[in-house]
């Protein structure tokens, strides 16, 4: 008699992290577990992912996803008691997730109907009850449906219903399963889903405690998470050679450090200096020769952010890839790490004097501030950019620019005042001054530097944080309060990331191959 080949009996069950590739099929399921809700979008989905990849799971079966939850991190005391599921999820996108929450906030548990007794509903709140201890989490809060209430409501109130269910007189398929994985119900939330009309749009707000919480293992709550930023309004003059350049650069980095700024920012194309003693006419070949000092300009740069202990936003300089040329931004981090963001739209005269190419990547970087963005110039001007890279995380978008008359410059700032109003993001423009007699292209400059905050009380009057004077050799340091933002988009007068009608417009971002 053969060996039985086992394998072909072999269903396996596996819980893991939702991946992009598996929303169709939980779009699907979605449909498969509610009937008259609202489904899922794909980009609300596809937000998840990106915003809080390690939240959100699911269980596969024989090769098929039969489960999946959803989750974001926040402080539940900042929101309303009668709060809804709307606004506990920014309208399902999460972009109101806070890494630095107290409590994991589950939004939806899904069970294909055909697997309900394989306790798949309880592998994934197992899921999260590890989550919560990995990140060492007070609680799971959830707001669960009482879908059977519908069936009762002409003759008892919800709190009655919700009694009924505790002492096993009624079965209820979401909140007898809840009591059963621990959870206590805190209070019942009215119009929490108004399409939940089985449950007649009351949920109960349920909470797990975390015993293995420890409140000083983690993190200790601040009032305030200041950062200081130093932007340099940059003076453009003749010199002789890159190492004249590298002691002026040394001699603002120092007065940085001497700040204990936690940036330091230049200005765009500020590298072009060099090319008062390249000599070379024209401009298109001017530009390729300056795109040979990279090394060294990285070199430079990644020296002094290690030694002055400071991170640095290096202005932009022109970088050649495959015969074209970009310009780039560079954020050279105090531990001595590298990262770059190309300026994604030239303008009319970067293309007709020097043949930029664009950039097809908004970036948003890790630091030990927290996370920030680096928009160059005329990138400012386009207000979905900004949009994308908060959505990202970014708590500070950073914008070194060039401009050459008051014009130019005003539409800089304007745009970068505004970018930090619509959303609730600190903005810091730095740019050049002086002039350079001998290079075509870049022989005046016009700045006036600053670092702007939102329009709200507890911010900066007028909302500029800090500025230079016009037109000359100076910096400007200011403290921004990442505690304080966070705050306000929670609890502002106004709250415009979470107020979007994502309902009525949304912004797609579109994943094109990276060539530089």
């Amino acid at each position: 008699m053969s060996e039985t080949d086992m394998s072909k009996y072999e269903k396996k069950i596996v819980l893991r992290n939702i991946q992009m590739k598996d929303i169709d099929e939980i779009m699907k399921l979605w449909s498969r577990c509610f009937f008259g809700m609202e489904p899922w979008k794909r980009e609300q989905l596809e937000s998840h992912i990106k915003i809080f990849p390690e939240g959100q799971f699911c269980v596969e079966y024989g090769g098929k996803i039969v489960g999946s939850c959803s989750s974001l991190m926040v402080n539940i005391d900042e929101y309303d008691d009668q709060h809804t599921w709307n606004s506990i999820t920014d309208n399902g996108y999460i972009t109101n997730h806070d890494p630095q929450g107290f409590n994991l906030y589950g939004i939806e548990v899904m069970v294909d109907p055909e697997y309900r007794r394989m306790k798949i509903g309880h592998r994934l709140y197992d899921a999260r009850k590890e989550l919560a201890r990995q990140f060492n989490l007070q609680s799971i809060v959830i707001g669960g449906r009482i879908p059977n209430y519908h069936k009762y409501k002409a003759d008892m109130t919800p709190r009655e219903y919700v009694k009924e269910v505790e002492k096993h007189s009624i079965y209820d398929p979401v909140l007898s399963f809840q009591l059963l994985e621990g959870f206590i119900i805190k209070r019942i939330n009215t119009k929490y889903l108004p399409d939940d009309m089985a449950s007649d749009s009351f949920a109960t707000l349920m909470e797990w405690n975390n015993i293995d919480y420890l409140p000083k293992s983690r993190r200790v709550y601040q009032a305030s998470f200041s950062v200081r930023i130093c932007a340099i309004q940059y003076m453009m003059k003749k010199i002789e050679a890159f190492s004249d350049f590298a002691r002026q650069i040394e001699y603002y980095v120092d007065i940085a450090s001497d700040f204990d700024s936690d940036f330091a920012v230049f200005p765009e194309l500020f590298t072009t200096q060099l090319m008062s003693f390249l000599e070379e006419k024209r401009p298109d070949r001017a530009v390729r020769r300056l795109a040979t000092y990279t090394d060294q300009y990285i070199e430079l740069f990644t020296e002094l952010a290690v030694r002055y202990n400071v991170n640095i936003i290096g202005g932009s300089h022109f970088v050649e890839v495959n015969g074209d040329i970009f310009n780039v931004a560079y954020l050279f981090r105090r531990d001595g790490t590298i990262e770059k963001q190309a300026k994604i739209h030239a303008t009319p005269n970067e293309r007709k004097w020097w043949g930029i190419a664009e950039g097809n990547e908004i970036r948003v970087f890790d630091t030990d501030c927290g996370k920030i963005a680096i928009q160059i110039c005329y990138d400012i001007e386009f207000p979905e950019l900004a949009r994308i890279a908060v959505d990202k995380g970014a708590n500070i978008i950073f914008v070194p620019f060039c401009t050459d008359d008051r014009q130019g410059y005003l539409r800089v700032r304007y745009c970068a005042q505004a970018r930090a109003i619509e959303n609730q993001v600190y903005t810091c423009i730095a740019g050049t001054v002086g002039n350079l007699t001998h290079v075509e292209n870049m022989d005046i400059q016009y700045a006036q530097s600053g670092i702007f905050s939102p329009s709200d009380f507890g911010f900066a009057r007028d909302g500029i944080v800090g500025e230079c004077d016009a037109n000359v050799d100076t910096v400007v340091v200011g403290d921004v309060d990442l505690e304080k933002l966070r705050r306000s988009r929670n609890t502002g007068s106004v709250r415009q990331l979470r107020d979007r009608r994502r309902d009525l417009y949304r912004i797609e971002f579109k994943n094109i191959k990276v060539d530089y």
